[in-house]
């Protein structure tokens, strides 16, 4: 079992979720995609979770995102816990929760981590781009539940990153100034860039969010 890097693809696999069987990459097709995992159904923080990524269906879809979780229970166990969440969180769980009893999944994607517990997936997170490559991974612990705006939030980064030659600083969100990469001469700016540009350093070139009108 190897872990998983950035910008390697994302492993494919064909497993059975609340919402049909599907084929991994398939099903994403030309979007971008959240795969993430949760240590076990009917659990608390998860709960409230699944809830949360259910009402930022909106969000998601704005942004041409599919999402699909996990965990190592089988589909009954999902379908009656969907029932649970979608009273205890007022929503309606509208993306398919994977099913992968005997951990093939979570083996191909390193989400079980022995040293804190040698059955259960860990909290992981992984944002997979159009062209199938992970983009980013975050691994929580089970006891601390994941920020969902914090993923909008990068996905926003990432996709405006993947089309114009800017990073994103420091607690950026979208509408923010952006840091012109370093690979731009300062005398190209103004043709790349015709919002304006500000010098901080020679190395920190700010310039206002370009795909913003």
């Amino acid at each position: 079992m190897s872990t998983i890097k950035l910008g390697d693809e994302a492993p494919n696999f064909t497993a059975q979720t609340t919402e049909g069987e599907i084929n991994f990459h398939n099903w994403l097709g030309d979007n971008w995609g959240i795969l993430f995992s949760h240590p076990a159904d009917y659990t608390p923080v998860c709960t409230t979770e699944l809830g949360t990524v259910a009402k930022y269906k909106a969000e998601f879809d704005k942004r041409n995102v599919k999402v699909a979780a996990l965990s190592v229970d089988g589909l009954d166990s999902h379908n009656g816990w969907v029932k649970d969440i979608n009273e205890t969180q007022n929503t309606t769980v509208n993306f398919p929760i994977i099913a992968d009893e005997d951990k093939k999944v979570a083996m191909l994607y390193d989400m079980i981590h022995p040293n804190a517990d040698n059955q259960l997936t860990v909290r992981s997170v992984f944002v997979i781009g159009t062209d199938k490559k992970v983009k980013l991974t975050i691994t929580y612990p089970a006891s601390t539940g994941r920020n969902f705006d914090e993923l909008l939030r990068v996905i926003d980064s990432l996709q405006l990153t993947a089309n114009h030659k800017v990073a994103t600083p420091a607690n950026w969100n979208n509408g923010d100034d952006c840091v012109v990469v370093p690979a731009i001469a300062t005398a190209d700016i103004p043709a790349i860039f015709p919002k304006g540009y500000t010098e901080v350093k020679p190395y920190l070139r700010m310039t206002p969010q370009p795909n913003l009108d």
